[in-house]
């Protein structure tokens, strides 16, 4: 989900901003927070990170809930989940230091 982007002009002195709108004489200043785009596109990537690892940790957690080993498999099955915990966590190691610093 992306926001709409307002172009606006900040003073490099004191920081002020303002849209780039003509004022019809009604305007009243009031204390506002904004970030700047770059911050929020980070944000968003560093979200988008964590839902995808969040999505493959469910999948891992959900198999294990609904496993059951055959009768005298449980070791083999155990070994078998921690084998798939192992790469789910190497894949998500390894998108954590290919994503965004």
């Amino acid at each position: 989900m992306m926001s709409e982007r307002v172009t606006a002009w900040q003073c490099i002195g004191c920081g002020r901003i303002e849209g780039a709108q003509p004022c019809i004489g009604i305007c009243q200043d009031r204390k506002v927070d904004f970030v700047y785009a770059s911050d929020h596109d980070e944000a968003l990537a560093q979200l988008a990170l964590a839902r995808s690892q969040a999505e493959a940790l469910a999948a891992l957690v959900r198999q294990f809930a609904h496993t059951t080993p055959r009768e005298g498999e449980w070791e083999r099955t155990y070994r078998a989940l921690q084998e798939r915990a192992r790469r789910t966590l190497e894949t998500l190691a390894a998108g954590k230091q290919s994503g965004p610093a």
